[in-house]
This record gives structure tokens, C-alpha cells and sequence, in this order.
């Protein structure tokens, strides 16, 4: 394959929108691809910081600061249905935060109003997990039946610890099993990854959430806050491979791996 960027991603088939965050401070951010979607700054002025992975730049999420497009304006990231297929990769710094939550990178997911749809995560905390890469679908918008919160997730075995480096991570839902990648790979975890999943992703309507980076709609305000650099977010409406996600990870300058320190489920 030929090197990645900017301009190689657009080759990619299926692409929906990708964004690489060169623009200033202040400014909304556009994709790239088919459909140049724009992400808005939400909670004040998102930084544009230098060594990005991309171009020269990269942007700062600082704490309760988020990006959002609405969802009339995005209609091609609405993916849903019973047949839907869906990627989303992210290339980040994770920044330590004081506070332990869940993290949410890209996606649709409404919990205020059960309208989950899908959403790239990290630290998502169910299933005895912490500080993973998750791809979460939802074919119900509700929590999985019988528990308090949607279960139904692809959870990487190994951690996003190295605070402040450059990851890629990502996840692809084909109709039968959403499968998490750690940078570029299928990080394999019992019963977790892949993850089998035959219920599709929820039609949330008009009325469904926004695509939002950064954080989600959650117990009717805005929350599970990512703190830290983005360099990119790519959307896709089919399932990549594992050969074209390794690829979407080689332009990482080291592709750092931590392995869990215990696993309950091995």
C-alpha cells in the first residue's frame, strides 16, 4: 500500500468524512471526502496545536470542550438498520484527566434519549475493563435489556496508558460482530473482541443524536469528556479489514502497545 495521508484516505472506498484539524483556533472544522461535513466547536474556542500527524496541526480538547455536527447536517453519518455497516477510526493523545469515566471519541450516542446508535470509546468500564479502545452499536437506542446501561461492546485487551502518545484506534460493525483495533490490530480479548452482535444499529429517526467528538449526550447534559489531541477521525459505512486497518495505523511514529495488567475474563 502506498504511504498514508491526508490525501490517501480519501482513496479509501466508502469513505464518509474525514477530518484532519488543520484549521485555526476558532474555526469549524471540515471533512474531507464525500461528504465535507463540518464540526462545530461546543463550550468556547477549540486550540489548534502544532505536531500534528496529518499536516502541521492537530486540535486540543481540554477538558469539557467537545466538536458536534448536527445531525440535519450530516445525514450520510446517520448510518442505521438492520444490514448497517459502519468504521470509525480516530488517531489521538490521551491526556490524564482527575476525574475516572468513560471517554468518547466519535459517533452518534444519545443516551439521554435511549437513541444510541454507534460510538468509538475509551475506558469504557463495563465488563471489567478499563482504559481500553471499545466499539460500541446499538440495535435497541436503550440500554442492553436487564441492565442499567448499553453492554453490547468491543473491548481491546490491551491499554491506553501511555498518556500524551500518539494512538489509533478504532472498530468495524459488519451486521454479525463489531471488532476493536489497537493500533491497526485486532486485539484480540475473550468473549470481547470480536464481539458478536446480529441486532443492527438503531433507527433513531429525525430526532436522534448528533455526531459529536469528544464527548456524548448522557443523563440529559453532555459528558464522558475526552481530554486530550486529535489528530484525525475517519468515518466509513462498510466494515474495513484488518489489512486496510493496519494500514490506517502506520502513520503512527511508534505503534505503542500495553498489554492489560489482569484480564478476568482469560
Amino acid at each position: 500500500m502506498t504511504a498514508l495521508t491526508s490525501d490517501s484516505i480519501q482513496q479509501f472506498p466508502n469513505l464518509i468524512s474525514f477530518w484532519d484539524f488543520q484549521e485555526p483556533t476558532g474555526k469549524p472544522r471540515v471533512a474531507k471526502g464525500a461528504h465535507p461535513y463540518v464540526l462545530q466547536e461546543m463550550a468556547g474556542a477549540i486550540e489548534r496545536v502544532d505536531g500534528g500527524l496529518f499536516g502541521p496541526h492537530a486540535a486540543f480538547l481540554r477538558p469539557k470542550q467537545w466538536l458536534s455536527a448536527s445531525r440535519k447536517d450530516c445525514p450520510a453519518l446517520n448510518i442505521h438498520g438492520p444490514q448497517a455497516q459502519v468504521s470509525v477510526v480516530a488517531w489521538f493523545k490521551r491526556y490524564r484527566k482527575p476525574e475516572i469515566q468513560c471517554e468518547f471519541l466519535a459517533g452518534i450516542w444519545d443516551e439521554t434519549r435511549a437513541k444510541r446508535q454507534y460510538g468509538l470509546f475509551l475506558d469504557l468500564r463495563i465488563h471489567n475493563s478499563a482504559d481500553q479502545i471499545a466499539g460500541h452499536v446499538s440495535g435497541l437506542g436503550g440500554p442492553t435489556p436487564g441492565n442499567r446501561w448499553c453492554m453490547d461492546a468491543a473491548i481491546t485487551y490491551s491499554d491506553v496508558t501511555y498518556f500524551e502518545n500518539w494512538y489509533c484506534g478504532g472498530f468495524t460493525y459488519d451486521g454479525e460482530f463489531t471488532k476493536a483495533y489497537h493500533n491497526g490490530i485486532l486485539d484480540v480479548r475473550e468473549k470481547l473482541n470480536p464481539y458478536p452482535y446480529k441486532l443492527g444499529i438503531f433507527d433513531a429517526g429525525d430526532v436522534g443524536g448528533d455526531f459529536t467528538v469528544g464527548a456524548v449526550d448522557r443523563l440529559g447534559s453532555i459528558g464522558n469528556w475526552f481530554t486530550g489531541i486529535i489528530g484525525g477521525i475517519a468515518v466509513f459505512d462498510r466494515t474495513l479489514t484488518d489489512e486496510e486497518m493496519d494500514h490506517l495505523a502506520s502513520i503512527l511514529p511508534v505503534r505503542l502497545k500495553k498489554d492489560h495488567a489482569s484480564d478476568p475474563l482469560k
